[in-house]
């Protein structure tokens, strides 16, 4: 039997589990007229699908023994055709072709085994079309997994994280209400998601952030340890879904868009401020306080896109009708990166040793942030020292002195880390000591220091 919403690729699959066939076994039922897409590693990716013609989808039937109507109705991609499948004498055979799911009927996830077994009576993998607001297993506590990624898991446990499987109960709710306010859920979803999903990127130089680090470290089975990088990719959809579904309701509240039209200055227009009750009470809503101020100025993000549509709205300016009048509308380059996206970065960055290694890759992200931290601190004392050059000359030459000295402390820390995570990462000490305009005898000494200190 298919699950609902099943590709149609992973139902041969099972259908060959089944009669106990490898799967190559029994797609030469059909002429297959291309190949599958592959992973890095030569395997079949978990989200090919596979399209067929008439004559394809009766072979299926009657190898499933399950009457077409009833395929079509569970499988979302057994009534699209594909035009480059022969119609002309060939029409007759039994005809496939593989695709993309993304490129047939949407986003793919790996299903529960656990739901798949007490449907199918298979515990077998199985993959469907599933949206990314749908992706929480509440019976059995799991968030399904992209199967478009190159990476083992089906899913992540949320065991521990009741506030998830709330969020997915709550979904239905939020859906409706985008519904009676005239707005698709998919786009209001994507929208919110792609404001979460920014706040997460961001979230590492947050030093009040402490929920979405416990939520992460759960995730990970206790502690993302050493491999925090690979599961602040795997873990994010999981871990921001609960703030994804807060957003999206705050966002289609018609008081919450009132306030936004009153931070603009409502009539009398005038640049959104920092400190507007807007983003004051968004933060609220996900139970950060202090995350008002940081959304404001996120200049350039989707959040802001959104309020400046909101208000273009409210004062009749739009222009003519189009997508700049669409609040719900996301911008292409807006859009987050996806798990299979950026796992193929991190890849790429992992593959060249030495002085090629990637600096993301090699460096922890606490590390970068340290150092980022030690130049944001050394750049905050020398701007004070702006208009410094009026008042006696005790006055302004301690005020230069204090402020000089304390950066050039601040700059030299951050000089030994980063050296430091060079040399580690395989680079050469005397390139490092020619770039630090240093002695290679010397750095090596600073460093070997700074060891024994850590």
């Amino acid at each position: 039997m298919p699950l609902a919403g099943e590709l149609t690729s992973s139902l041969i699959n099972r259908a060959a589990d089944h009669y106990g066939l490898p799967a190559a076994g029994v797609l030469r039922l059909w002429t297959c007229r291309n190949s599958p897409a592959r992973n890095d590693g030569g395997g079949v990716r978990a989200d090919a699908e596979i399209v067929l013609n008439e004559a394809g989808r009766a072979v299926l039937a009657e190898l499933c023994g399950v009457e077409p109507a009833v395929l079509a109705h569970a499988l979302p991609a057994f009534t699209v055709d594909d035009p480059k499948i022969s119609t002309g004498r060939e029409a007759a055979l039994a005809q496939a072709r593989w695709r993309a799911a993304g490129a047939v009927a949407g986003e793919a996830a790996f299903a529960c085994r656990s739901c798949t077994a007490r449907r199918t009576g298979q515990t077998v993998r199985a993959v469907r079309y599933l949206p990314r607001w749908q992706r929480v297993c509440v019976r059995h506590g799991r968030w399904l997994l992209d199967a478009d990624a190159d990476q083992p898991l089906e899913h992540l446990d949320l065991h521990g994280l009741p506030e998830v499987a709330a969020a997915q109960r709550q979904w239905a709710g939020v859906a409706r209400r985008a519904g009676r306010a005239a707005a698709e859920p998919g786009q209001v979803f994507a929208l919110a998601h792609a404001v979460v999903a920014r706040w997460w990127d961001e979230a590492l130089h947050w030093e009040q952030e402490e929920i979405w680090p416990h939520r992460l470290h759960r995730l990970a089975g206790g502690n993302a340890g050493t491999d925090l990088q690979r599961w602040r990719i795997v873990g994010r959809d999981a871990a921001i879904f609960p703030e994804v579904v807060a957003v999206t309701q705050a966002l289609l509240e018609p008081a919450m868009a009132e306030l936004v039209w009153r931070d603009s200055g409502a009539g009398r227009p005038r640049p959104l401020p920092a400190d507007g009750a807007f983003c004051r009470r968004l933060g609220e809503r996900v139970g950060r306080g202090w995350l008002g101020p940081l959304s404001a100025v996120d200049y350039g993000g989707p959040l802001l896109t959104w309020m400046g549509a909101v208000i273009r709205q409210r004062r009749g300016e739009g222009g003519p009708p189009g997508w700049r009048d669409d609040p719900w509308r996301l911008q292409r380059e807006q859009q987050p990166a996806t798990m299979a996206g950026q796992l193929r970065v991190m890849a790429a960055e992992q593959q060249s040793g030495g002085s090629r290694t990637r600096w993301r890759a090699t460096v922890s992200a606490e590390h970068r942030f340290h150092i980022t931290q030690l130049v944001d601190e050394a750049r905050e004392q020398l701007v004070e020292l702006r208009g410094v050059h009026s008042g006696t000359t005790a006055e302004v030459a301690r005020t230069l002195l204090e402020h000089l000295s304390h950066s050039a402390a601040l700059i030299d820390q951050a000089l030994v880390h980063t050296a430091t995570a060079a040399v580690t990462a395989g680079v050469s000490l005397q390139e490092v000591a020619h770039w630090s305009r240093l002695p290679a005898q010397e750095l090596a000494s600073v460093l070997a220091a700074g060891r024994d200190e850590d």
